[in-house]
């Protein structure tokens, strides 16, 4: 038997759905979404910077390019992760 006073989740629009579609847990979505903050700071150009070596040898994008695609993939998954929140949509 259902509880009636337990909110039924809201459909998974397609958007949602793609963001998490292999992922059940509220702290599994976290964890990709710290990941992808960490990946889009290291995509930054770094080297353009400064002219260290290290930071040249460790930190190899040289262009803008990847930082451009990561920033919106990372606002798709807050996005989606506050949709998820607010629609009680975790499992």
């Amino acid at each position: 038997m259902s509880d009636p006073k337990k909110p039924t989740p809201a459909k998974l629009p397609l958007w949602v759905l793609l963001a998490f579609s292999s992922i059940e847990k509220r702290k599994h979505a976290i964890l990709l979404i710290w990941a992808c903050i960490i990946f889009t700071l290291y995509c930054l150009p770094w080297a353009s910077f400064t002219s260290n070596e290290i930071v040249s040898s460790v930190f190899v994008i040289e262009d803008w390019s990847w930082v451009a695609m990561m920033i919106p993939i990372c606002l798709w998954y807050l996005l989606s992760f506050r949709w998820m929140d607010k629609n009680n949509a975790w499992a």
